[in-house]
């Protein structure tokens, strides 16, 4: 019996129909018995469809014995896969035949040239995919609306750029003030998330669009740029963190939102909590949130992302920080019991398991709870962190944000003033950009841990400072959890020293 097998992918003016398909093979079966299997809806580039497997099923049984498709990408658009479909064909002694092409397997110069056209059609498949992927490109980078979930707080309406038709954000009254207001309330310090929730649900604040909010949610809100009023702290903020900002500095003026894309455009996604493979772009509609307000709270989502939980464990104040100083792996508790004494002790992790660093031996869990207390109240009587503290941090802020402008600029003017040098000069360039490259990625990590501190930091007022020191062993485990999370951000512990790396 023949087969003959139609696909239409989607159904279009200009697309071949799966009636005119089996029309065409009408001719060449002429009066012989034949089955019709149709996959409409169906991509080319594989063969996972139901109808394809079902004759490829009663080829197998022995009901089929020839193929006729009216053109060779209705079969499949794969080399590979048309190569698999063949060897099953060839397998089972049936013939394929394609009536555009002319194509006929029962003779030797018929099968070479199908596996010629099979690969220029998996060519042409490729360069359209190529030409979609380089369009999303071009007009994501453009300002573009690309499609997706709408963020809270907006619905979209058609608007056009440089005459070609897209969308845009606009506002959605009552939505767009409960955004306002939760950036307003969670921008607090010392103000949670879940405390935002709580703020939310006191408040009668109910989300439109039938649905709880919940902190995953805020979270996600919290990132996305689509709200902020984009200025040059916007722009420094992304550019200091490796996202590339398409949109020139001149148009952050503090008016847009921006769009946030993905750089690796065949995921069609796009994670807000990464920068480095991120394309920033100034977008057409309005900002709603202030851009200092915004860096706060985003400052504040990144901060519970990189924070262990201060409930993680009841063994010490420090768990989750202690880490090896000869490899960075976390030190593993262990609690040793004889006959008359107990003893509990800290080892590293890569030593009780896998033994691939010499570690630092075990470290009595006292002795570093009473060296990490000693640096802590050092350095706190140093400091006395007050209400002042995030103007110093502003100050810092912008101290390092001038510093990487300085040397920006001085790599820009020698580039410009040395174009076309010979190679001797050419070389000591080179190393001299090389050099201040390095000092510009240094800045940013310092600018960004700096940056960090004014909102991931929970303040702590001179007196309750002192109140808590003089009363440490009263002090609960949770509270002195809170104190640690606070203040440090590791503990690296080596033979020769305990090193807190802090946050203050």
């Amino acid at each position: 019996m023949n087969a003959i097998y139609a696909r239409q992918s989607v159904d279009k003016t200009d697309s071949i129909s799966i009636e005119t398909q089996i029309e065409g093979c009408l001719y060449e079966i002429k009066k012989e018995e034949y089955r019709v299997y149709r996959d409409k809806g169906f991509s080319g580039k594989n063969t996972d469809r139901p109808e394809f497997q079902l004759m490829l099923e009663h080829i197998k049984q022995g009901i089929i014995k020839r193929v006729v498709v009216y053109k060779l990408d209705r079969m499949s658009r794969s080399v590979l896969d048309f190569s698999r479909t063949m060897a099953a064909f060839k397998a089972y002694d049936v013939e394929f035949v394609s009536v555009n092409e002319k194509f006929d397997t029962s003779t030797p110069m018929g099968r070479a040239m199908l596996n010629i056209a099979i690969v220029f059609a998996e060519l042409e498949r490729e360069t359209i995919q190529q030409r979609v992927l380089d369009a999303y490109i071009s007009r994501s980078r453009a300002g573009f609306y690309m499609g997706g979930r709408i963020p809270y707080g907006f619905n979209r309406k058609p608007f056009s750029i440089n005459g070609i038709n897209t969308s845009m954000y606009v506002p959605i009254d009552g939505e767009i003030e409960q955004i306002q207001t939760i950036f307003d309330v969670y921008s607090k310090p010392a103000v949670s998330l879940a405390d935002v929730i709580k703020y939310l649900r006191e408040h009668n604040i109910v989300k439109k669009r039938h649905m709880e909010w919940s902190t995953p949610r805020l979270s996600e809100t919290m990132r996305n740029p689509v709200y902020v009023k984009a200025d040059m702290c916007v722009y420094n903020f992304y550019l200091s963190r490796g996202t590339e900002v398409v949109t020139p500095p001149e148009s952050f003026i503090g008016e847009n939102g921006c769009y946030l894309y993905t750089k690796d455009v065949k995921l069609m996604g796009k994670d807000m909590t990464q920068y480095d493979n991120m394309v920033l772009v100034i977008a057409p509609h309005k900002g709603v949130i202030e851009s200092d307000t915004w860096i706060k709270c985003r400052l504040k989502t990144e901060a519970n992302r990189q924070l262990p939980n201060a409930r993680r464990s009841h063994t010490t104040w420090v768990s989750g920080k202690l880490k090896c100083g000869k490899c960075g792996y976390a030190m593993r508790y262990n609690k040793w019991k004889g006959k008359t004494a107990e003893n509990e002790y800290y080892i590293c992790s890569e030593v009780s398991g896998k033994r691939l660093c010499e570690g630092v031996g075990a470290v009595r869990k006292s002795f570093i709870e009473a060296e990490i207390l000693r640096q802590i109240i050092k350095k706190v009587t140093g400091i006395k962190v007050g209400r002042n503290q995030p103007t110093l941090y502003y100050a810092g802020i912008n101290k390092l944000k001038a510093a990487i402008a300085v040397r920006e600029h001085e790599i820009e003017d020698m580039l410009a003033r040395f174009e076309g040098g010979s190679e001797a000069v050419m070389r000591r360039l080179n190393a001299r950009v090389d050099n201040l490259e390095g000092e510009i990625q240094e800045l940013k990590k310092e600018l960004l841990s700096v940056e960090a501190n004014i909102t991931g930091v929970r303040l702590i007022a001179t007196d309750t400072i002192d109140n808590i020191f003089t009363m440490w062993d009263k002090v609960s485990m949770e509270n002195r959890q809170a104190v640690a999370d606070t203040l440090i951000t590791r503990v690296l512990v080596t033979k020769e020293s305990i090193e807190i790396v802090w946050k203050i």
